[in-house]
């Protein structure tokens, strides 16, 4: 899942996971200027608390893989035609998504207030991301490879904090030493870099979606 695309560039050379794809035509251009705002509203509320970033926006991050796989298991059924590489793939990404939020809830532990925005963070995104896809899917998996191209930045800025003291390194939640395998005596250090490798994964793959309805 972390194939290089010929439309990607390598922003800074110093982190081979930092890629970006170059905007090119309309709906590639909407797609990043509507990620760079979203990006914009998400430092202003955020700021530095990473934890809490990421409990909101990885239950947003969940729902486009599973619109994805819903919206190509009925396309299948309706063509009868084998679809089987788009709808597993995206199916595996809102599972992985899913359980990123899952070990995040446990390491930031968000207030009543933040549930509540992600309730309704994820209704309009859901609703919002089944009409774009619908519409375009070219646009919508586009999007995604911007907003994956945003988590990698961001668990690279998580992770910078926690390098720097800024930010305790606690113990890794027992939900992530399970899921990604890792060593018992695991720290939140060490769930950043297999997160950020993940969101790398499923940057590229939406980006290469994207691609293939140019052809």
């Amino acid at each position: 899942m972390n194939e290089a695309l010929g439309s990607f560039s390598t922003e800074h050379n110093s982190d081979p996971l930092s890629k970006h794809h170059t905007p090119s035509g309309f709906s590639d251009r909407v797609a990043f200027r509507l990620t760079r705002l979203l990006r914009f509203f998400a430092d202003l509320f955020f700021a530095k608390r990473y934890g809490h970033r990421a409990v909101v926006l990885e239950t947003v991050a969940a729902v486009p893989g599973m619109v994805g796989g819903m919206v190509g298991h009925m396309r299948s059924l309706r063509r009868m035609e084998d679809n089987r590489e788009w709808i597993h793939t995206l199916l595996e990404e809102a599972e992985n998504e899913r359980m990123h939020l899952m070990t995040f809830v446990q390491i930031a532990q968000p207030s009543f207030f933040e549930r509540v925005l992600i309730l309704l963070a994820q209704g309009i995104f859901f609703t919002s991301f089944l009409f774009l896809y619908i519409v375009s899917g070219r646009t919508a998996h586009r999007l995604v490879g911007y907003f994956e191209e945003e988590a990698v930045y961001s668990y690279g800025e998580y992770l910078a904090e926690v390098d720097s003291g800024r930010l305790e390194n606690v113990a890794a939640p027992q939900i992530a030493i399970d899921y990604w395998k890792l060593p018992a005596d695991a720290t939140l250090r060490d769930v950043i870099i297999v997160v950020r490798l993940d969101e790398a994964g499923h940057r590229d793959v939406n980006h290469r979606f994207a691609d293939s309805f140019d052809h």
